[in-house]
């Protein structure tokens, strides 16, 4: 197969380039400095510039033995969200659909599937209650931005292609993404839950990510929204000792909302939301998870 990986320089891109081509696969990387890129990608890995708006250049390589896995998007979590930030943020996602849809449109033999990255942020701040893929859209900036990436390669059903959509929540690993920094005040002897510690936090390790979504690449009869996250998600609490007792360090002082708020202002929210997200339609479609439990996954991370 020839898969098209759009984003794919980031954690889950890189990852599931690997995992692609050591089974033979045909993986094509789309980026804006294919230079830079290179320095990075898995050994094997082709890479082809593209603007992240349309598909000049790389649309002609699709085919009917194709897999397009768009996962491009502007960080959430790279910096306060300003104006221009926001807008950024949704048009990088937006723009990225738009490619992906005429790509298929400009196809003579339409791909196999088209796979559409989304994240936990679709629910927005839920408290305790358990997050399946039937639950309907918060409405947060993160919510909202969800919602439009996740429309944004609709049209491709249209066209008779079949598209499955993953809403990833927080990736666990130490080769990058939002895990490290909230390793960092553990490391530094200062770690803690956030508040009370009640808010719910939907993880996966890397490994199942990527195992998530070849699963939907091999299972032909996949398609809607699926949960990506272990089916066992956490609260904070629970998952400041589990990385305290990982790292051999105290987990003991509380990280005040206010301070988070102070210092990330309305990007906080992604920090403080609870979600009780759980992965419904995976379980049920026979996916089993490597990683279902916090402490063994973040003992795998470092040992």
């Amino acid at each position: 197969m020839r898969i098209f990986i759009t984003g794919g320089s980031g954690l889950i891109g890189s990852a599931l380039a690997e995992n692609l081509l050591q089974d033979g696969h045909e993986v094509i990387l789309l980026s804006r400095n294919p230079a830079r890129t290179g320095l990075q990608a898995p050994k094997g890995a082709k890479l082809e510039a593209w603007d992240g708006k349309t598909a000049n250049g790389w649309g002609k390589l699709v085919n009917q033995q194709s897999v397009i896995v768009n996962l491009a998007g502007s960080n959430l979590g790279a910096g306060r969200w300003t104006a221009s930030r926001k807008k950024e943020i949704l048009e990088s996602r937006l723009f990225a659909g738009q490619a992906v849809v005429q790509a298929v449109e400009q196809a003579v033999e339409k791909p196999l599937a088209v796979l559409q990255s989304s994240a936990v942020g679709y629910y927005g701040s839920q408290a305790d209650q358990l997050l399946t893929e039937g639950n309907p859209a918060g409405s947060d900036f993160a919510s909202r931005v969800t919602v439009e990436w996740e429309k944004s390669t609709a049209a491709v059903e249209a066209l008779g292609v079949r598209r499955a959509i993953f809403r990833t929540g927080v990736v666990i690993s130490t080769r990058g993404g939002a895990f490290p920094k909230l390793l960092l005040p553990f490391r530094l002897f200062a770690g803690g839950p956030i508040g009370n510690g009640k808010q719910w936090f939907p993880w996966i390790h890397l490994a199942d990510e990527v195992a998530g979504i070849r699963f939907l690449i091999d299972h032909t009869e996949t398609k809607g929204v699926y949960n990506l996250s272990a089916p066992n998600p956490v609260q904070n609490k629970t998952l400041s000792r589990a990385i305290g007792k990982a790292l051999h360090r105290p987990a003991l002082l509380p990280v005040p909302p206010q301070a988070l708020q102070l210092l990330f202002g309305e990007m906080s929210t992604i920090l403080l939301a609870s979600q009780r997200m759980v992965p419904q339609r995976f379980v049920e479609a026979g996916m089993k998870f490597q990683f279902p439990e916090i402490e063994p996954a973040l003992k795998d991370l470092f040992r």
